[in-house]
């Protein structure tokens, strides 16, 4: 009896899933910082040490709250989670999209792979919806204070997560068996059965090798903003481009059902030629 088909649906989550940064909602006002003021500190501090823009900003996030007498606990970053603003039908999307997969006989699992807070992604109302997410973290004192980064996702490092969702290592101190060699075939979600969902240039590594893979990559954008997306797309970066519109009936949510149906198909052929060649 073949194995039940598995789908991975991986989001980036700002721009993506939400309409701006996540830091941008609370945190930043909170400490009496404009967007610009913000931004333009940690990135002033990623060039002058010549430091990784993602660990930047989670330094500015320690410093300016050092400089405001405002300890940052990890419920307190939690709880800046309830803040967030999605796009519309983001809320009802996930549940939509796993019941279709069921429908055609797959089972839909969506991931979240992104240089925001896991924190803050925790504390927001889709937070349920997600079998894995992966995203950036803080280590805490015995105060339960933010004082180090314990995870770190990049633009680079995001595509290690596409391994694990692909092997089904889940376990982040587990090297070993990530780095095991496994024929595609055998692995939990193979690349032809993972599709990327993201914004912008930081998610081109992720979304170029699911491409090549045999998977789908989809940019999506805001509206009057689809330059960057459209460039994705003449360079071959993405399958397709989509407005960040996840209501029922939306282009992007036809676009989705389409793909998954495409994928019931492929993968019942590729069992097919599997079983087939066994026999040979």
């Amino acid at each position: 009896m073949s194995k039940k088909t598995i789908i991975a649906i991986m989001y980036d989550f700002d721009k993506t899933l939400c309409t701006k940064n996540m830091q941008e909602y609370s945190f930043i006002p909170n400490m009496g910082l404009s967007e610009k003021e913000f931004w333009d500190a940690s990135n002033e501090l990623s060039k002058k040490q010549q430091m990784d823009g993602v660990l930047a900003y989670m330094w500015q996030m320690i410093f300016e709250s050092k400089r405001n007498a405002k300890s940052i606990h990890r419920k307190d970053f939690v709880e800046l989670g309830k803040s967030l603003e999605f796009y519309d039908g983001v809320s009802e999307w996930f549940d939509r999209i796993r019941d279709y997969g069921k429908e055609k006989g797959i089972q839909v699992e969506h991931y979240i792979i992104s240089s925001g807070l896991k924190e803050i992604i925790e504390g927001s109302s889709i937070y349920k919806k997600f079998k894995d997410v992966y995203a950036c973290e803080f280590m805490y004192d015995e105060n339960d204070i933010a004082c180090w980064p314990k995870n770190v996702v990049n633009y680079t490092t995001k595509t290690q997560f596409l391994f694990r969702i692909n092997k089904g290592v889940s376990d982040l101190s587990d090297d070993k068996t990530l780095n095991d060699f496994i024929p595609e075939d055998e692995r939990r979600i193979p690349f032809r059965n993972m599709i990327y969902i993201a914004d912008g240039i930081t998610d081109v590594p992720c979304m170029k090798l699911v491409k090549v893979n045999g998977g789908y990559s989809i940019a999506v954008y805001q509206k009057n903003k689809k330059n960057t997306a459209e460039e994705l797309l003449k360079d071959n970066r993405v399958n397709f481009i989509s407005p960040a519109n996840y209501k029922e009936g939306s282009e992007l949510d036809k676009l989705m059902k389409d793909i998954i149906a495409e994928i019931s198909m492929k993968d019942e052929l590729v069992k097919l030629h599997l079983n087939q060649k066994k026999k040979v």
